[in-house]
């Protein structure tokens, strides 16, 4: 008899943790699961900051590509002021220059006129 309960008991340790539909956890096992599940959380929490830091790279690249083509159409537009301003003063002085020779002109032809009218009512 005692050799009948020593084989349930063996039977029992044998199948100790096994419920119906499962295996039942016991605290080492539940612990075992707990850190398995947070490895894998920290695998996706990497994968994510892994894609955010490449993310991150490319913008860092664009925003520089960017910063580079602004400062050379800055430099473009500064050269273009430069010889719009050349340009304008040049036209500066011919719109000068031609003024006074048509304000000579005028001058000229109304001390003409003047002159012919004061003489010819004299």
């Amino acid at each position: 008899m005692n050799s009948r309960r020593d084989y349930r008991n063996g039977r029992a340790a044998l199948f100790d943790g096994i419920e119906e539909g499962g295996v039942r956890a016991s605290s080492y096992s539940s612990h075992e699961i707990d850190e398995h599940e947070n490895e894998r959380a920290i695998d996706g929490l990497q994968d994510r900051v892994n894609v955010l830091k490449r993310l991150t790279g490319d913008i860092h690249e664009e925003v520089d590509s960017h910063n580079r083509m602004l400062d050379r159409m800055g430099n473009d537009m500064d050269s273009s002021r430069g010889i719009l301003s050349g340009t304008m003063d040049r036209f500066k002085m011919v719109f000068e220059t031609k003024s006074s020779r048509r304000m000579a002109t005028l001058v000229a032809s109304f001390v003409a006129v003047f002159l012919l009218v004061y003489y010819l009512t004299k």
